[in-house]
């Protein structure tokens, strides 16, 4: 049994063998020698990597610091922005910046190397320790601590580049602003964008350390003018000092051209006519008087023609070496409101009660809900008395005492006709009472008006809704006739911006049509010598929306504005009868509460439009704190005549203003 099992279990012996399972020396030499060939070769690669590691390693460390390929986002030009001929508002320039790669800088020693870098860039230290420290979670994306860097600067980074691992200089474009500050508040500015704007933008491919317009045309048409960045790759070694050439993968694509409805000669001239009413306030010892704004706009299609805010700013301090003193009126809530606000657009965000340059509103919607019928005559007073405590309602005019109809109303500003009218609204019961607010609502009144660069207050039109929301007291929550009679002149809680007026303005000169305002024309590819602009996309203006104006309601309205500015008791005769080209207009003075000096002060108005049967400009002023309408914002809307008529007018007048 035993041999049975042995001869299952192995393999059956050959005649070749004698003994098979005896290891024989024949082949234990063979096994010897097979051994030592495996051994030596071990031992040759163990010697090898002792050496790789231990004799070279500091030499083939450096080489591989040394050979560190880093990808670089290059900068693409921002495009130009052009006014309505082409001529150029903002460009770039080139530029020098100094960056910080937080990857690159050491671990020691990183304090006092941004200490130095301070010193020689100007830099506070604290901003830039804030700035690393906001990018702790990001090292591969560099933090640029200046631009517009001075030449010896970047000479003395350049030659002492060893002493600042992680700093590295590259060629940047600087936005500069052809016409200083003229349409600040229109153009904008650009800056870094912040870590806010990164999420909200997230999936747009925008990185962190990119430029973005922060206000105006900048901001609103950014997509546009941005560009689209390029790719680099560079070989750096550990202290991120360049080892090649830039290498350049993907070509960054300059931004495109935006091409403004707005003529630089009008804007201009615009400009100086605001400076010029302030001062006429001032002159007529207004001394309170401090900014303004006027717009001028086509009445056919709401292109803005000019656009302008006083007090300003220069965009360029936002550009390369910012001064924090001069950034001090833009973001110190302090300061801001010792130089009145001048990053605030008064044109379209700026809110002011419209006082009778809404007289218009008034008059069309008494006639459309038939609470007035033009040609009736109502008295003229110094005084009117409404309401069952008598309150007493008082003219602008106290010398006035005669029966007028409604185009000499408007021409004369007669505050008692109107006191009239509105108590007659006041009469109507509840729904008489909201019906003025619904008409100047459908006239775009208490909502933006939709401009393409945004940045507008909607303002306020008072309902008894409205109060009895706003208030807490009985008292205060009531709507009395005072507030229905306030209403038609313009006053009281009625807050309205400059754009709205013109807007309005513009309805009655086009026939009853309410525009959409914009000013940003068309999108363009640049040309060269070798290639025409190409207009990439136009941007076509809303039609005018009818509001659903009576035509005969519109011609009575018509016909007062007219007679205000040609007529000898004409609100603003003095100073339109002399100009050349037929002029309808409409003054206004508004009470406004002036907390700082503790008293109203009024609010100077003038909107109109001409030629008056075929209208090509439509202008509103405002003049803060500037007194008559006639007295400082009409002279200063006639200088926006005059520049875009070509034409002078004789000598201004008396000026029988409210």
């Amino acid at each position: 049994m035993a041999s049975r099992g042995a001869s299952d279990r192995f393999l059956p012996p050959s005649r070749h063998v004698d003994e098979p399972y005896r290891l024989t020396p024949q082949l234990a030499r063979r096994v010897a020698v097979l051994g030592v060939l495996a051994l030596g070769v071990f031992a040759i690669l163990f010697f090898r990597l002792w050496a790789l590691q231990v004799l070279s390693g500091d030499r083939y460390l450096r080489a591989a610091q040394d050979n560190q390929l880093r990808t670089l986002r290059l900068e693409a030009p921002r495009g130009s922005i052009l006014d309505r001929n082409g001529r150029l508002l903002v460009s770039n320039v080139p530029g020098t910046a100094v960056q910080i790669w937080t990857a690159d800088l050491p671990e020691e020693g990183r304090y006092r190397l941004v200490q130095r870098l301070s010193t020689i860039l100007h830099v506070p230290v604290a901003r830039m320790t804030a700035a690393i420290e906001d990018r702790k979670n990001d090292p591969l994306t560099p933090i640029t601590v200046k631009t517009a860097v001075h030449e010896d600067q970047v000479a003395y980074l350049y030659e002492h580049r060893a002493e600042f691992p992680g700093v590295s200089i590259v060629q940047t474009y600087l936005r500069s602003y052809e016409h200083q500050a003229l349409g600040a508040q229109i153009l904008g500015y650009v800056g870094e964008i912040s870590a806010e704007e990164l999420d909200r933008l997230r999936g747009e491919s925008y990185r962190g350390g990119d430029k973005i317009g922060k206000s105006g045309v900048e901001s609103a048409f950014d997509k546009y003018l941005r560009g689209r960045p390029g790719v680099a790759q560079l070989r750096v070694d550990s202290l991120g000092r360049p080892q090649s050439e830039l290498e350049v993968r993907a070509e960054p694509h300059p931004g495109n051209s935006v091409r403004l409805t707005i003529d630089v000669g009008l804007q201009r001239a615009t400009e100086r006519a605001l400076r010029y009413g302030i001062q006429l306030a001032r002159n007529n010892e207004n001394w309170a008087a401090n900014g303004g704004a006027i717009v001028a706009m086509n009445p056919r299609d709401g292109a803005i023609l000019a656009l302008a805010s006083n007090p300003t700013y220069k965009p360029s301090i936002y550009v390369g070496r910012v001064d924090p003193k001069k950034l001090e009126p833009l973001v110190d809530p302090k300061v801001a409101k010792e130089r009145n606000f001048p990053g605030l657009d008064r044109a379209v965000a700026g809110l002011y009660p419209p006082g009778s340059t809404f007289k218009p509103v008034t008059a069309l919607a008494a006639m459309q809900e038939h609470v007035l019928t033009p040609y009736e005559s109502i008295q003229c007073t110094p005084t009117a008395v409404f309401g069952q405590d008598k309150q007493v309602f008082r003219n602008w005019n106290p010398d006035v005492n005669e029966p007028m109809t409604l185009p000499t109303a408007l021409a004369a500003s007669c505050d008692t006709y109107f006191y009239e009218v509105g108590n007659r609204f006041y009469q109507e019961g509840k729904q008489g009472r909201t019906r003025l607010q619904e008409w100047a609502r459908r006239f775009g009144f208490g909502e933006t008006a939709g401009l393409d660069i945004g940045g507008e207050s909607a303002g306020l039109v008072p309902t008894p809704a409205w109060r009895k929301a706003t208030y807490k007291t009985s008292i205060d929550r009531a709507w009395n006739p005072g507030d229905s009679i306030q209403l038609a002149i313009g006053q009281k809680d009625l807050l309205v911006t400059p754009l709205q007026m013109t807007r309005f303005y513009a309805l009655l000169a086009n026939g009853g049509k309410l525009v959409t305002p914009y000013l940003v024309a068309d999108v363009e590819q640049p040309g060269s010598n070798s290639s025409p602009t190409v207009v990439l996309r136009r941007f076509a203006p809303d039609p005018p929306q009818p509001v659903g104006l009576d035509s005969t309601a519109l011609g009575v309205v018509r016909e007062g504005l007219r007679d205000a500015a040609s007529l000898s008791f004409g609100t603003s005769v003095g100073v339109f009868g002399s100009f050349p080209v037929p002029i309808a207009g409409k003054t206004g003075t508004a009470e406004k509460w002036n907390a700082d000096l503790g008293r109203l002060t009024d609010q100077s108005w003038w909107c109109g439009w001409g030629p008056m049967d075929n209208p090509d400009i439509v202008v509103c002023a405002l003049i803060e704190n500037g007194g008559f309408g006639g007295e400082a914002a009409a002279p200063a809307a006639l200088k926006v005549f005059e520049a875009f008529f070509g034409v002078k007018a004789g000598a201004v007048g008396a000026v029988p203003s409210d």
